[in-house]
């Protein structure tokens, strides 16, 4: 008999090569994995809820595997924890589901949030953890422009070249900038997206926030299509998986 659980997870991906295991480096399916063993007592696969690439963060990353007997959760939680507090990731809840959830699969929605620190001083507690930025934006024209990315697009402008989408086409339910103190954040949600679309959406609205485009100049490099004449894509340090939806 098999017993599925959920997990959520919390870790700050500057130390791993992304999430999905790989012979030879750090990720974080590997210490997962390697972290239930102590109680699967066999090898166990963990299937997250999406990919993460090298260096960015999870907030609220899911998985779910399968265990041949049913353990208590609250176990589960403090077994795995306790064989991850030499690595920055930590089990933040754990629960039994029925065996048809899959973590990846069952999903309606994925949020990822973007944090640019928009001051001069560099980041001393923030290192690796945002985009430092000196040159001030103007988040208000951030977001402005940023709503006209919202519901089902061509986001080829913004689709990186490794990407393995079958189609361009994707829906974003909702976009958000906003501005807390020196903090600007980006914040987006699609029930998925394209390889490093986030990233890339945010180097394009940062060339609006610091004056180098204006509206039609965004709008028109969207329409466009090509990859090429976007902006930068921002660096993974501050980007952020936060939650999802079921």
């Amino acid at each position: 008999m098999s017993f599925r659980y959920k997990i959520i997870i919390e870790y700050d991906g500057t130390s791993f090569y992304g999430w999905q295991q790989q012979d030879g480096v750090p990720t974080v399916q590997q210490h997962l994995q390697e972290a239930i063993l102590a109680l699967s007592k066999k090898p166990i696969v963990m299937y997250g809820s999406g990919r993460t690439d090298a260096g960015v963060h999870a907030l609220g990353q899911v998985a779910h595997f399968n265990l041949d007997r049913d353990i208590e959760p609250f176990r589960v939680q403090e077994c795995m924890n306790a064989y991850l507090r030499e690595v920055p990731i930590v089990v933040l809840s754990a629960e039994r589901v029925s065996n048809d959830f899959d973590a990846r699969f069952s999903t309606k929605e994925r949020a990822y949030i973007y944090k640019i620190l928009n001051r001069r001083a560099r980041p001393a507690l923030l290192q690796n953890r945002c985009w430092h930025m000196m040159l001030h934006l103007d988040e208000q024209s951030m977001n402005d422009v940023a709503q006209h990315l919202i519901g089902k697009h061509d986001f080829s402008a913004f689709r990186a070249a490794g990407c393995q989408a079958l189609s361009p086409i994707k829906t974003l339910n909702c976009i958000n900038v906003w501005r807390e103190g020196d903090m600007i954040y980006v914040e987006c949600r699609a029930k998925s997206f394209l390889y490093h679309q986030v990233r890339n959406i945010v180097g394009s609205l940062f060339m609006v926030g610091a004056g180098r485009w204006n509206e039609q100049k965004f709008l028109d490099v969207f329409a466009s299509g090509d990859r090429n004449i976007a902006g930068q894509t921002a660096p993974a340090c501050g980007l952020y998986f936060k939650e999802v939806v079921y």
